[in-house]
C-alpha cells in the first residue's frame, strides 16, 4: 500500500510543478503585455457636464497634477477614481472609457486625478534611471495631501461621515485599498477592481519588474519604486499586509474570473483571450486570497465575481454594482 500511494504523491509534485511553472509564465506574459487595460469601452470625453470642472493641484515635486472632476449639490459622496498602469496625461481611463462619471447624477461625486503611468499611486524612492524621469513619483503625497485640501476648499468633504472614497482598477486597484486603510482620517471606504492584492504572492515581483519595462514613456525601473525585492516599502504596500488596517472601513473588492462576456468582440478577440484572460485569472486568484485572509482576520468584503477580461467595461459595471449595492451609502 505504501509504495502503492508513493506514485500518486509523485505524480502530484509534478503536477503541481507543471501548474505553477505554467501560472507564472502565464502571469509574466500577461503582465509584460497589458497590465492596466486590455480592452476599451467605446470612447465617453464629452459625456456628462454636470457639475464638471478642471483644476490643478501641486505635484509634491511632480509638475501640478490636472483634475477632472464632477460634483452636484445635496449628494452624499465624493470617490477618487484611480487610473491602470497606462494610465495618460490628457483624460483619465474612467473618462476615455466609461460612463461612471453619470453617478454625479445619483448622489456620488466623482474625482479623476490625471497621469502617473506605472506609478502605482505611491511616493517612490528615486526617479526612474532606466527612462530617464526628470522627477521623483510622488503620487502617494498628491492623493492624500495636495487633492485632499483642494477638494476640501472645494466641498468635496460631504455626507454623514465627511470622508471619501477611493477606488481604482488594475494597478489603481490595490493603491486604492492601500491609500485608503493608511489614512483612515480622511477615507472610510475603498474598492479594488481587478486589482493585485497580494504583490508579495511568489512571482509577482518579477512579474511586474517585466511588465513595467512595457509601460510608456519606458522603460520603468521598478527598483525606484519601493527598492529591491526585500525592501520593506513592499510589505508596506502591499493590500494583503494592509488588511489588519482596514477595520471599521468598507471594502470592495472585485474581479472577472477570465472568461468571455458581453465585452469581448472582434476585433479584440486576440487580446482578450491571450493577454486579458491570464490578467483577469491573476486579479481573479489575488482577489480571492485576499478575501479569504480578509475572512480570516474578521474583515467583512463586498465582493462581485462575473465572466469578465481585463476590460473597461468590465470595470465599468463592477463601480456600478457597488454603487447599486450601497457601497457609498
Amino acid at each position: 500500500m505504501r509504495e502503492g500511494a508513493a506514485k500518486p504523491r509523485m505524480a502530484g509534485r509534478t503536477n503541481n510543478r507543471f501548474v505553477a511553472v505554467f501560472v507564472a509564465m502565464a502571469t509574466v506574459i500577461g503582465l509584460a503585455g497589458v497590465i492596466g487595460g486590455a480592452g476599451q469601452a467605446d470612447a465617453r470625453i464629452g459625456g456628462t457636464s454636470v457639475g464638471r470642472e478642471q483644476f490643478f493641484v501641486n505635484g509634491c515635486g511632480m509638475p501640478n497634477v490636472k483634475v477632472r472632476a464632477w460634483k452636484r449639490p445635496g449628494n452624499y459622496k465624493t470617490v477618487i477614481l484611480l487610473d491602470g498602469m497606462r494610465a495618460q496625461y490628457d483624460y483619465s481611463g474612467w473618462e476615455i472609457n466609461s460612463n461612471v462619471q453619470e453617478m454625479v447624477r445619483s448622489g456620488v461625486n466623482v474625482v479623476e486625478p490625471i497621469g502617473g503611468p506605472a506609478s502605482f499611486y505611491s511616493d517612490w524612492d528615486a526617479p526612474s534611471n532606466f527612462n530617464g524621469q526628470k522627477y521623483t513619483y510622488k503620487w502617494n503625497c498628491v492623493i492624500t495631501n495636495t487633492l485632499i485640501r483642494a477638494l476640501d476648499a472645494r466641498g468635496y468633504r460631504v455626507g454623514a461621515g465627511r470622508k471619501y472614497a477611493i477606488a481604482g482598477l488594475s494597478m489603481g486597484g490595490n493603491a486604492a485599498l492601500v491609500i485608503g486603510a493608511q489614512n483612515r482620517r480622511n477615507f472610510d471606504r475603498a474598492a479594488s477592481l481587478s486589482g493585485y492584492n497580494f504583490l508579495n504572492a511568489p512571482g509577482m515581483r518579477s512579474a511586474l519588474r517585466l511588465a513595467m519595462l512595457d509601460v510608456d514613456p519606458k522603460p520603468w525601473n521598478i527598483d525606484s519604486m519601493w527598492g529591491p525585492p526585500w525592501s520593506p516599502r513592499w510589505i508596506d504596500n502591499d493590500p494583503f499586509m494592509n488588511i489588519n488596517r482596514m477595520h471599521g472601513m468598507k471594502i470592495f473588492v472585485g474581479s472577472g474570473n477570465g472568461l468571455f462576456g458581453q465585452y469581448n468582440a472582434l476585433p479584440n478577440v486576440f487580446d482578450d483571450l491571450f493577454k486579458g484572460s491570464t490578467l483577469e485569472v491573476l486579479a481573479f486568484t489575488q482577489a480571492k486570497a485576499f478575501e479569504a485572509a480578509a475572512a480570516l482576520q474578521g474583515l467583512p468584503v463586498m465582493t462581485y465575481d462575473a465572466n469578465g477580461t481585463h476590460a473597461w467595461g468590465y470595470w465599468q459595471d463592477m463601480l456600478w454594482n457597488a454603487k447599486n449595492r450601497g457601497f457609498f451609502r
